[in-house]
């Protein structure tokens, strides 16, 4: 039977220790005391009252800062608390650009932005700022795994193992690719070979794949509506390539502002995949000069998408 028991819960009484509301990085105590913990906290970084409203390259060099003080300050005092709330806030655009992927599900928008932040707070409490990585990058792979999480363990209407609902995705991915070769439906024997199981185990995933939807027991069946069970094979799974397409629209009007040299390089090196030795080679720069331009050409790119999604969520978005 269909069960709620899955979904994790995201109301507001347990998530409010985790996700700190926007605009709200608050500390213990009130008036002068909660003013003296973030005046301690911060060691005079210049933090604006309401860090969800700054913009993306000040969160990016504030977040640097802030990163520095938090290793400075003892992990659960109310100075620690107070600084990484502050992160938070300040990188709850990506937040928002990682939930952009999926505005179509059917979960809400404000649970799957939880989640998220659930996701930005891993990787806050992570990340090592004394590697070469930019936060953002970081943290993006997280905060995208943990949405991913959520729908894979709340979407089935039926609780299953993980390891039977990855198995439902491999089989779909295999019988889709055979049928396409052998131009019909594949047996469950040549499934097994595909994918390397016994028959056994791919009539356990197809068993398990008939829990992913429920079906009213109210609805009439007639000689056109196939019988329980039937329809499983032909539910709908995610296509990588709509994501792909996404990201291409919106580079493209970022692109066109590029020069085009910068364009050129781009072409090199992830159109031909030529190193940045080669590519510098080819247009008569060293590799280290290139290497630099790459790191200003997509650091470029990187603050227009957040800033297109930040302008999307305004009033008028």
């Amino acid at each position: 039977m269909p069960t709620a028991g899955n979904r994790p819960d995201l109301s507001p009484t347990t998530t409010a220790a985790a996700c700190p509301r926007p605009g709200t990085a608050t500390v213990a105590g009130t008036g002068a005391s909660a003013a003296a913990t973030r005046s301690r906290a911060l060691d005079g970084l210049p933090v604006p009252a309401r860090p969800t409203a700054a913009s993306t390259d000040d969160a990016r060099t504030l977040s640097v800062a802030l990163f520095a003080r938090l290793r400075a300050l003892e992990e659960g005092t109310p100075e620690y608390a107070y600084v990484r709330n502050t992160l938070v806030e300040l990188n709850l655009s990506l937040v928002r650009f990682a939930a952009r992927r999926f505005r179509n599900r059917a979960e809400p928008a404000e649970d799957i932005v939880q989640v998220g932040t659930i996701g930005l707070i891993k990787a806050i409490n992570r990340f090592d700022p004394d590697r070469a990585v930019d936060f953002s990058a970081f943290a993006l792979p997280t905060i995208v795994g943990e949405m991913k999480r959520f729908f894979r363990d709340t979407s089935w209407a039926v609780r299953v193992p993980r390891r039977l609902q990855e198995l439902r995705i491999d089989l779909a991915k295999a019988a889709d690719s055979l049928e396409q070769d052998l131009g019909r439906r594949p047996s469950r024997a040549e499934l097994a070979a595909e994918l390397h199981l016994t028959e056994e185990e791919v009539a356990e995933g197809q068993l398990a794949a008939h829990g992913y939807a429920a079906r009213s027991l109210d609805v009439p069946a007639d000689d056109e509506d196939p019988a329980p069970g039937v329809g499983a094979r032909h539910l709908a799974d995610a296509e990588p390539s709509y994501e792909l397409i996404e990201s291409l629209t919106a580079l493209r009007p970022l692109l066109a502002r590029l020069d085009d040299r910068d364009r050129r390089i781009l072409e090199l090196r992830f159109g031909e995949e030529l190193t940045q030795a080669d590519i510098g080679e080819r247009i008569g720069l060293s590799q280290m000069h290139v290497s630099r331009l790459l790191t200003h050409i997509l650091g470029e790119l990187r603050d227009g998408l957040l800033q297109d999604d930040t302008a999307g969520d305004g009033p008028d978005g």
